[in-house]
């Protein structure tokens, strides 16, 4: 018989739902389209029937003159805690069917946790495989919104099986990360030479090659303040950053931290950053209609180029990337913004000096070479600007006045301040801000402009 929590949604006739994932850099939908589990955003609903695990049984799967059994299992063995030594006994406990989680001390030596079925909890798997345990398919982000096409050119450094969300199926639903997932024979086998290590309470844990980094911020969305970055484990507990992302040697224990996602929560995979919002956080957010009644507004106003006085207009959302007749254009220095134009070329050293050529941005003329704004005489680069349309992404409802630099994504000033003030994992040690619409490395602080429109002269 289910309890009250258990019971108030059996009846409801829509799911419950956890939160959403969402890709940063692919601005509501990745290039080739959203297919199946391949997606920019994933939506975690309670299931039909819960998946969930925890642990139960250890297994130490040893060579009878292994002296660092005592060592593992310590000087009182746990009513739980099975030693084994016969090739039979192994296979008996890595064929049982469960789920478990291997750590290899030495060639003699293996710890396996096992897993049994937790009926008050959803378990939902993130990583590159398409295998059939993984939920949500992950692929390294590029800069600029592209997926990487020939993975044989620059190998993924996320991870097959790269982390797991578990999700409590009763308020406050409370959803927890853990590093590494579960395979397709349902185990989690950190070799000997993977970071792992005892902890004083008995059990074993460890972490992934590249591991799976977080972040919470304070008081996301409203008054919001980056938290430090962390480590997750594989049993989930907090640790401070390793010296280099795949260092041999673990960080600090963070005391007091919690591997429990709050709404805004940043979850770093080593080639793919994802956000998470909760189910209560994503009704406060503006929706994709709100961001285009934005846009309608923008657009109803009628600014004008003033070179060109022609009127000009945000294309309809979302996520049409070819240039319009009449898409706005930025001078990234001052802010001015004007139609499409040949206007203020600098000479050819002058472009070879400041940034690319006429040509160096996707093909647009002058997007990343140097201009000269009419207005104002500022030099500096001259980009299309684009409507952010991933609604997760914004921490306001806010207009549409600020863009990012340089790539030209146009969101509110609170947002843009947020996410150049948010600094993100890159490559082993490095961290830097981006525009989350496009995962373009933003320019120097501030990383954003404020938009100056003309109206119409009319």
């Amino acid at each position: 018989m289910l309890s009250p929590n258990q019971d108030e949604h059996a009846h409801s006739k829509d799911p419950v739902k956890y939160g959403e994932l969402v890709i940063l850099g692919y601005n509501g939908s990745l290039p080739g389209g959203d297919r199946g589990r391949k997606k920019s955003r994933f939506a975690l609903y309670r299931r039909a029937k819960a998946n969930g695990v925890r642990p139960s049984t250890v297994h130490i799967l040893t060579n009878p003159q292994d002296s660092k059994v005592s060592e593992c299992v310590g000087s009182v063995k746990p009513s739980n805690v099975h030693i084994f030594t016969s090739p039979q006994d192994s296979k008996a406990v890595n064929s049982k069917g469960h789920h478990s989680i291997s750590f290899t001390l030495s060639r003699n030596q293996t710890v396996v946790v096992e897993y049994c079925h937790d009926p008050d909890t959803d378990m939902f798997q993130i990583g590159r495989s398409t295998e059939s345990p993984i939920d949500f398919v992950v692929t390294d982000t590029t800069g600029g919104s592209k997926e990487t096409e020939d993975s044989s050119v620059s190998p993924s450094t996320i991870s097959r099986f790269a982390c797991r969300v578990v999700c409590q199926r009763h308020p406050p639903y409370t959803a927890r990360i853990y590093a590494a997932g579960f395979d397709s024979s349902k185990n989690i086998f950190l070799g000997e030479k993977a970071t792992k290590w005892k902890n004083p309470d008995g059990h074993m844990d460890g972490l992934t090659t590249n591991g799976v980094l977080v972040m919470h911020p304070e008081g996301f969305p409203d008054d919001s303040k980056q938290g430090a970055w962390r480590e997750i484990s594989v049993c989930g507990d907090v640790y401070t950053l390793r010296e280099t992302r795949s260092g041999p040697v673990r960080g600090q224990l963070a005391q007091g931290e919690s591997s429990a996602l709050q709404d805004g929560s940043l979850v770093d995979l080593c080639g793919a950053t994802l956000l998470w919002r909760t189910a209560e956080g994503l009704l406060r957010a503006p929706t994709l209609r709100h961001l285009d009644a934005l846009r309608l507004e923008l657009n109803a106003g009628r600014p004008q180029c003033p070179v060109g006085l022609n009127t000009l207009a945000f294309p309809s959302l979302p996520r049409s990337h070819s240039l319009e007749e009449r898409q706005p254009w930025v001078y990234l220095t001052c802010g001015h913004v004007h139609g499409r134009h040949d206007w203020g070329q600098r000479p050819e050293r002058h472009r070879e000096e400041g940034g690319r050529g006429e040509d160096g941005g996707g093909g647009a003329a002058g997007v990343g070479g140097n201009r000269e704004c009419p207005l104002c005489r500022s030099v500096g680069p001259y980009v299309p600007l684009w409507l952010g349309s991933e609604p997760a992404l914004y921490v306001d409802a806010g207009a549409p006045t600020h863009t990012f630099t340089p790539c030209g994504h146009v969101c509110s000033e609170r947002t843009a301040r947020y996410w150049a003030e948010t600094p993100l994992p890159h490559g082993t040690h490095a961290f830097r801000p981006t525009c989350p619409f496009c995962s373009t490395p933003l320019a120097p602080a501030p990383g954003f402009s404020r938009l100056i429109f003309q109206g119409p002269v009319d």
